[in-house]
């Protein structure tokens, strides 16, 4: 039987009291994707969200004030 160990990046791992360690306790800092990347958190990508969130909101407000009846009602809900 062989034993795995794993290899995380320094400053990641800590030790409880029992000398066990816990990889990972801290969570690794998002590094931001550049302007040109076509995924990831980027300027461009979070404007696009809440530019789609914002559509979706207004068009819920529009759907209750022609159905004269809640959105969850609207769908069945």
């Amino acid at each position: 039987m062989t034993a795995t160990t794993l290899q995380a990046p320094t400053g990641l791992v800590t030790h409880d009291l029992e000398g066990h360690d816990n990889v990972y306790p801290k969570e690794p800092q998002m590094e931001l994707a550049g302007p040109d990347a076509g995924w990831g958190f980027h300027a461009r990508a979070e404007k696009l969200n809440g530019r789609l969130a914002m559509l979706g909101f207004i068009a819920a407000i529009a759907t209750e004030l022609i159905s004269s009846e809640g959105l969850l009602h609207t769908i069945g809900l």
